[in-house]
């Protein structure tokens, strides 16, 4: 083989090289239709190449590189403190460059190790895609892998693996496997994923549907959504319906539609569901809203329980100092000191210290020190202890009606 040298500077137009191209600095070189090297272009310094290229491997070293033409490339394509540009196509087995990579036509290899910025004008196909800081596509991104040091903005995904250490931004897809990202992730289509761990905010867009959902501070999602576990630190949102498994936020909650839980429902703050809010259990420290609420096990609420229908469960408490509006169902009742309920439906039910109820209907009730009633209706037990008031005078039945929910 006897290969060919381009001096620094020089410009030529070559069809087909026997052997290895070696090109210098600020050289250009321009391809007759397309320019086919059987061994490996060596670039050292800044280049340019105009029209096809096709080589066994592509060495650059130290310079800007320019290739105005689709690239195929045998073996590996390596930039060693270089950056390259190519305005075509790109293929190759394997593509490492440590500066700058840009492909405006469509990407395919085995791997694509950049360390500072990727940024691509159609679609990319690769098993893993390393970028120490800011990766950019227009197009889909199909990869089993996929790290970003900094922000990762791409369209359409096929992936199994996606982490991002800044921000990260998708027009749907899959990531079957999980979602890392250190800041805010995005998700501007529906998203089919695994699971998702954010430090800061995320947003989905609605239809997204998967396993686990932790966000550090803020979620949102901009329709309906589908879950196993969702966990949020802060605020959380869905702006459709909800359909899950289990729901822990620090802070409030708030579901446009209904949320339906086969387990259980933590909220520090508040939760707001403006239809149905079922599961089995529910713990609230501050304030719950809903058209009605209904547990197959226990409600814990330490603040406001608002309903229009009811809330219901197996066993209902409230803690001292409550408020709800809208009746209160359950196996056990339990209304704290100083609580302020409307009617309280239960097996059985125990109005505390001070607490006050408009109709109590009950097998066994108990009114404590200074509990208020205007109507308490029983088939069982009555027990009242000092300074009680009911209104009415309480009546003993063979059957309550039915209760409510």
């Amino acid at each position: 083989m006897s290969g060919h040298r381009v001096p620094r500077g020089g410009s030529v137009r070559l069809g087909a090289v026997d052997g290895d191209l070696e090109v210098e600095k600020r050289a250009r070189v321009e391809a007759d239709g397309r320019l086919v090297v059987s061994g490996t272009v060596r670039c050292d310094g800044d280049a340019e190449f105009q029209g096809p290229l096709e080589c066994r491997g592509f060495k650059a070293r130290d310079g800007e590189i320019r290739l105005a033409g689709d690239v195929v490339v045998q073996e590996d394509l390596e930039g060693r403190d270089s950056s390259i540009v190519v305005e075509g196509s790109l293929t190759a087995r394997r593509v490492d460059v440590d500066r700058r990579l840009e492909v405006r036509g469509p990407a395919k290899a085995e791997s694509f190790e950049v360390g500072g910025s990727l940024e691509g004008g159609a679609t990319l196909d690769a098993s893993r895609v390393a970028v120490g800081g800011r990766f950019v596509l227009v197009g889909k991104l199909t990869a089993q892998k996929v790290e970003a040091g900094g922000r990762l903005d791409v369209g359409e995904v096929d992936l199994d693996r996606l982490e991002a250490g800044g921000s990260a931004e998708v027009k749907g897809g899959a990531v079957r496997t999980s979602i890392e990202v250190g800041g805010r992730f995005r998700s501007s289509a529906p998203l089919k994923f695994g699971s998702i761990e954010v430090g800061g905010v995320a947003d989905l867009a609605g239809g997204s549907q998967g396993r686990s959902v932790e966000v550090g501070g803020q979620f949102s999602a901009e329709g309906d959504l589908t879950f196993e576990h969702l966990e949020v630190g802060g605020i959380g949102s869905i702006a459709g319906n909800g359909s899950g498994g289990t729901v822990e936020v620090g802070g409030r909650f708030d579901v446009r539609g209904s949320l339906r839980l086969r387990g259980r429902a933590e909220v520090g703050g508040s939760i707001a569901v403006g239809e149905s809010l079922d599961g089995t259990d529910v713990e609230v420290g501050g304030r719950l809203e809903a058209r009605r609420a209904v547990f197959s096990g226990s409600a814990e609420i330490g603040g406001t329980a608002l309903t229009r229908e009811g809330l219901k469960a197996a066993r209902v408490r409230l803690e001292r100092k409550s408020r709800t509006s809208g009746p209160l169902v359950g196996g056990d009742v339990e209304v704290g000191a100083r609580a302020r309920v409307e009617d309280v439906y239960g097996e059985s039910v125990r109005l505390g210290d001070g607490a006050s109820a408009r109709r109590v209907f009950g097998r066994d009730v108990r009114l404590e020190d200074g509990a208020s009633a205007d109507e308490v209706t029983y088939t069982g037990t009555l027990e009242s202890s000092r300074d009680v008031t009911v209104r009415a005078p309480p009546r003993k039945v063979e059957r309550l009606d039915p209760f409510p929910l």
